[in-house]
């Protein structure tokens, strides 16, 4: 669990590297929570068919609201640990801009956050893992 909230605390540090576990432990954290809030939109009445016009009770409205605003909360921390992930892989934050590319940008950022991060320290900072295994 640590590791899906780490992100969280390192909320607006754009700098630095993340490894492999952090970044991955994140966006299972993250696609775990939106399951819930769409289990619980269809537990109390919201509808979800394709086609049609959704039709919601007030309490899927509120929990509407709520995924909504979660989404607003994990933009920052999404590109923070984005942007140490490419750093961890020795490629500026600047490559995320790739996945506007269609289809070809999607798959190299699925690469370069599937790769094991450079060895050693680079020009973004410490190897995380070296930190690890001192115990710091």
């Amino acid at each position: 669990m640590e590791w899906m909230l780490m992100p969280y605390r390192r909320y607006f540090e754009f700098s630095g590297r993340s490894r492999r576990k952090e970044y991955w432990m994140f966006a299972l954290f993250n696609f775990l929570v939106y399951l819930a809030f769409m289990f619980l939109i269809m537990a109390v009445g919201g509808t979800m068919e394709y086609g049609e016009q959704p039709e919601m009770g007030p309490l899927a409205s509120v929990a509407m609201i709520a995924m909504f605003v979660w989404a607003i909360a994990t933009i920052i921390p999404s590109l923070a640990v984005t942007f140490r992930r490419l750093h961890d892989t020795d490629h500026s934050a600047w490559w995320i801009l790739i996945g506007f590319v269609p289809i070809i940008g999607g798959l190299v950022l699925l690469y370069f956050y599937l790769i094991e991060g450079t060895r050693g320290p680079n020009r973004f900072g410490p190897d995380p893992k070296e930190g690890e295994a001192r115990g710091v």
